[in-house]
């Protein structure tokens, strides 16, 4: 399990070879064997002693800003889970194994953006064959990237042209579909040369903390990609990862658009592009927080849309080391 202190003025101490968590004068004994990471936020406290037993337990320790964001991590010094976790994540990519975990991710996200595109239609009294190529070209190219057999350093680029392929009809295709005025030509993002892509980018930034906070806790290194290559300070295994997740945030900014919550005064241009001021962000926020926390089935339980992620990157890590079958 995962310990998460996120309470102000919670102390986390070691006592007895246990943890000991002390919330005002409330206290709460919790083995090692049965904690497989530690998550501090919001002020909380750890001792040095309940730092030390950690190590010798082989668990990570993760520190979080008020904000949510990964702000640094205690690695133990010898061989246990999160560092065999990120050896065989090494491995792959040494190997050149990693086709398959980046096909599915690729395709999932670009059957979700079709079937957001489907459901937008299903909705609207549109004319079909206005979107009948639009439709057709994505599902032509999710066929191609289904096709790709040779090893990732082979076919990375050809994957990321064919992503870009299905991306460019599907931002096309909501262009088409939101109010006139906050009509839009293709992706922008530094800076966003509109409003539409001004509200995605902000939110893409917020998924992107969440997305980076789940491979910490789940124990993979956010720097160790397959498809975005590693770069000096890049996360590259954030940019692999999140693709799954844009719709978390595609269909809220949508759905602010078509339901006209976002006034038109939110939205500053600089000159150089786009920008939004408090309120515009405030309204962004909440909408998708909103949507991140619906309550969906998933894997045969009810849960958050957003604890997903972390479900899912535990099973990507526990499948790397052998703890499941499949991914």
């Amino acid at each position: 399990m995962q310990l998460f202190l996120n309470t102000y003025g919670t102390f986390l101490q070691k006592k007895d070879g246990m943890f000991q968590v002390k919330i005002d004068e409330v206290k709460k004994v919790i083995s090692p064997k049965k904690i497989s990471s530690i998550v501090i936020s919001n002020s909380a406290t750890i001792s040095t002693d309940a730092i030390q037993l950690a190590l010798d337990n082989n668990i990570d320790i993760v520190f979080l800003d008020n904000f949510g964001n990964p702000i640094g991590r205690v690695w133990f010094p010898r061989l246990g889970s999160t560092t065999f976790i990120r050896r065989r994540l090494l491995e792959i990519d040494m190997k050149d194994e990693g086709l398959p975990i980046i096909k599915e991710w690729i395709l999932t996200k670009a059957q979700n953006q079709l079937d957001f595109i489907k459901k937008l239609l299903s909705k609207r009294d549109r004319d079909e064959e206005e979107f009948a190529k639009l439709l057709e070209s994505m599902e032509v190219t999710i066929g191609k990237i289904k096709a790709v057999n040779a090893p990732l350093s082979v076919s990375d680029n050809t994957i990321m042209a064919y992503e870009g392929n299905i991306s460019k009809q599907y931002f096309k295709a909501l262009s088409l579909l939101i109010p006139d005025k906050f009509t839009f030509s293709g992706r922008s993002t530094r800076p966003a040369l509109d409003p539409f892509n001004a509200v995605l980018n902000y939110s893409y930034g917020v998924l992107y903390s969440k997305i980076e906070k789940a491979l910490l806790i789940a124990g993979l290194d956010p720097f160790i990609g397959l498809l975005h290559k590693d770069n000096y300070n890049k996360k590259s295994l954030v940019f692999d990862f999140i693709e799954p997740y844009r719709i978390f945030c595609d269909e809220p900014v949508f759905y602010l658009f078509s339901r006209h919550k976002l006034p038109i005064e939110g939205f500053v241009d600089s000159g150089k592009g786009i920008l939004l001021n408090d309120e515009c962000k405030k309204t962004i926020i909440l909408e998708i927080t909103n949507f991140f926390d619906d309550t969906i089935r998933y894997r045969n339980k009810n849960t958050k849309r957003v604890d997903t992620i972390l479900a899912d990157a535990h099973a990507f890590a526990n499948w790397l080391i052998g703890k499941r079958e499949d991914y």
